[in-house]
């Protein structure tokens, strides 16, 4: 069984899809399964690829949006926000995996 998080050949790669935008123009997107690196393009269309680390000192108009204590990651290059993918399992406890 082919897994959804990984295309097959045949099919485009699935993007992660834009949510919101913050007041400071901070991009808020939509992890897609398994993903690791962000995958924002700058003006040249060259691929960031920075690493996404959890977030937990986020302000308060991402905590008013999305709760104060929401699973929320970060490009370390771009500061591009990113959610949880929906179908996976939420990683909010120390060392769960």
């Amino acid at each position: 069984m082919a897994n959804p998080s990984f295309p097959l050949p045949n099919q485009p790669a699935p993007v992660a899809e834009t949510v919101d935008t913050l007041s400071d123009g901070t991009l808020v997107k939509r992890r897609i399964g398994r993903m690791r690196a962000c995958s924002e393009k700058n003006d040249k269309g060259k691929l960031c690829a920075g690493h996404l680390k959890r977030w937990y000192f986020f302000g308060e108009e991402v905590s008013r949006k999305y709760g104060k204590d929401a699973e929320v990651y970060r490009c370390e290059k771009c500061k591009t926000l990113y959610l949880p993918h929906p179908e996976e399992e939420p990683r909010t406890g120390t060392l769960s995996w």
